[in-house]
């Protein structure tokens, strides 16, 4: 007993001798003897009290004492033999003291004086901060949690501070979460390519024995996989798979894209398949809409690859082959029809197409403004373009010196941000990558978009557009425009100034109708030749000055060859070096043994940007995606800020050795 309680019990007792003593002094002058009697009755009854009281507090203490020493000993040979493994560690991480159960279940031998890190893979410092971690050690899969306890002086400085870390044993769980992740449902979409074309020129008993041989390989593929393979219409199929079993294909790149492809079909093309994967969902339902968006993203890309759709974005296999031209029209008219009814019932239209935009994004974005001025005359149509920060200056110079008499057809950003409101129709052409779109502002005001495309589909596509029309087979995004002005009224008298705008976009694109044409893209330039473009004319649209042409040259005698790939760097940040880049880029695939062309190069701006060429065999799209670029198999793009251009060669180097690694 301590304090104002001990203090107030002395004083009681204390009162209660004087008052026995008072008595007895009362009874003096009338008893002597009673007196002496009560005197000493009172002296020995206190002498005993306060005997028997000082030896209580000696017990008292000595039990306390014996309590608490004998609790300190329970802790300290419980949380010894404690059944959960318990380590101490000092403030720099090394191990001074750990529990019988540390020995048996995490480490065997001697911790004493190791660095826990030594031991165990954990961050400590991230421990401490979050007091629990979880780890995996040979023995098994735990939990950490920590306490610190700190030391003091009497000025408050720290003396020491010592860390508790036990282990809680969760295998269990994880075995549990790992046993629910492996026989977690995937939905699996499958599509043949463009199955009408490929087929379209064989007799009905070849159709069958090609889609047996297809039935067939899908049958046994996913046998293989222990999957649910079912037909859903003569080009289509759905199959449900196990995660364990997609991670298998995974593995192995889905090597029914291969299988598939070897079958003969004929000598200009071959059956290819598109897949999309939706995995990772909280149901079936959820897994088959992101199969769905997957397999679109597979088609958009060109087709013959799997997009895999998981909670962690998007993942590519395949893609070696060119996209199949579709020669049907259908889907063309009908979107032409939609467009042509979307714009009567805008306010207003603005085109645009892409940042730093070249021949093909002005060229089709001007021909879309000229045909819907002719479509509805009561309509102001612009194009929005940087007057600066274009590569397509012959075509805006030609369009404003020609067309005096009617309204400009080239606007700035700033001044189409000032006319659009919410019924003005926004076009974006040339591009579907919200990333790299000429005005971002424009894009966040427009409350009704349509896009018209021909790039492989990208993960950061538009996404909120009333009309998404987007072939990767075409040669151009002029070619798609061509197409889908023949379908509106009163197009057979657009001026020609237009078409040539147009035609310089096929043009540039196909490097003169040599690399990726196909039937509708000659179709498309005998349209605009019939609206009056002249060839001589457009021709004058790829002149360059003597600079340009300089740089050029520099660019391709700086060629190295690396594993059938020509690179050329440059660093000097010229004026013309994103036009002299893309013309080297494809002079460069005319060297003898070269499959592929890079030209990484520093722009005005201080960036760094790689310009990508093919013939075919490489794609140059997956290694542009893989250092966060993008565009078609065999022109691609991809830019890089606060970097030098040999870290961007480096990088590039990497990207091609990992493309190589995959396809071999």
């Amino acid at each position: 007993m301590t304090g104002k309680r001990w203090t107030a019990f002395k004083m009681v007792s204390l009162l209660l001798v004087v008052v026995s003593l008072a008595c007895a002094f009362s009874v003096y002058e009338v008893d002597e003897a009673r007196f002496w009697t009560l005197l000493a009755i009172t002296a020995l009854t206190a002498l005993a009290f306060l005997t028997l009281f000082s030896a209580s507090q000696k017990n008292l203490h000595k039990f306390v004492t014996e309590m608490e020493s004998q609790l300190n000993l329970t802790e300290r040979d419980s949380l010894y033999k404690f059944p959960a493994p318990a380590i101490i560690v000092d403030s720099e991480g090394i191990i001074v003291w750990y529990n019988i159960a540390f020995t048996e279940q995490v480490y065997g031998g001697d911790a004493f004086g190791l660095h826990i890190t030594k031991i165990i893979d954990i961050d400590l410092q991230k421990t401490l901060e979050n007091k629990n971690t979880t780890i995996s050690y040979e023995t098994g899969h735990f939990r950490v949690s920590a306490v610190t306890t700190e030391k003091r002086d009497s000025d408050s400085e720290l003396i020491s501070d010592l860390t508790l870390l036990y282990f809680d044993d969760i295998s269990d769980y994880i075995t549990l979460e790992n046993r629910f992740n492996d026989i977690r449902p995937a939905v699996i979409l499958i599509s043949v390519d463009n199955y009408d074309d490929i087929l379209s020129n064989e007799k009905d008993s070849e159709k069958a024995h090609i889609m047996i041989q297809i039935d067939k390989l899908l049958e046994t593929y996913f046998e293989e996989h222990h999957s649910l393979l079912r037909k859903l219409a003569s080009d289509r199929f759905i199959a449900v798979a196990e995660e364990r079993d997609l991670n298998k294909m995974i593995a192995d790149k889905f090597k029914i894209l291969d299988n598939v492809r070897a079958i003969p079909v004929n000598e200009k093309s071959q059956a290819t398949l598109s897949i999309g994967v939706g995995t990772g969902a909280q149901n079936i339902p959820e897994a088959e809409q992101s199969a769905k968006q997957a397999l679109e993203m597979a088609q958009g890309r060109g087709g013959d690859q799997t997009a895999v759709k998981s909670e962690n974005g998007f993942e590519f296999f395949g893609g070696v082959t060119k996209g199949i031209e579709k020669t049907t029209k259908v889907k063309t008219r009908f979107v032409s029809t939609a467009l042509a009814e979307l714009i009567n019932s805008s306010s207003g239209v603005i085109v645009m197409g892409h940042r730093y935009g070249d021949l093909d994004s002005v060229g089709a974005g001007a021909g879309m403004v000229g045909a819907i001025r002719r479509l509805n005359p009561d309509i102001e149509a612009y194009m929005a373009v940087d007057g600066e920060r274009n590569l397509a200056k012959p075509i805006i110079n030609r369009l404003n010196d020609n067309l005096t008499d009617e309204l400009p057809v080239f606007i700035s950003p700033e001044e189409a941000l000032e006319r659009m409101d919410d019924d003005t129709l926004l076009i974006i052409v040339d591009t579907h990558n919200k990333e790299i779109i000429e005005s971002t502002a424009l894009y966040e005001r427009a409350k009704r978009i349509a896009v018209i495309d021909h790039h492989r589909q990208t993960v950061n596509y538009i996404d909120n557009a009333v009309i998404f029309h987007h072939e990767p087979y075409a040669s151009s995004a002029s070619e798609m425009t061509a197409e889908l002005i023949q379908y509106f009224n009163g197009i057979d008298k657009l001026p020609s100034y237009y078409a040539d705008a147009m035609l310089a976009g096929i043009m540039l694109d196909t490097k003169n109708f040599v690399m990726r044409t196909g039937v509708r893209t000659f179709e498309s330039a005998a349209f605009l030749r019939k609206l009056g473009a002249d060839m001589v004319a457009v021709k004058g649209l790829f002149a360059n000055d003597f600079e340009c042409i300089r740089h050029r040259s520099q660019l391709i005698s700086s060629t190295e060859i690396y594993n059938r790939c020509a690179i050329a760097a440059d660093d000097s940040g010229s004026a013309d070096s994103r036009v002299s880049a893309a013309q080297a880029a494809d002079e460069m695939l005319g060297i003898e043994g070269v499959d592929a062309s890079f030209v990484i190069f520093r722009t005005p701006d201080g960036g760094v940007s790689i310009s990508a060429r093919s013939l075919g065999v490489m794609n140059v799209q997956i290694i542009m995606e893989k250092l966060g670029g993008g565009g078609h198999q065999t022109m691609a793009a991809a830019q890089f800020t606060g970097i030098k251009v040999a870290e961007a060669k480096a990088k590039l180097i990497g990207a091609i050795d990992e493309f190589i690694a995959n396809i071999s």
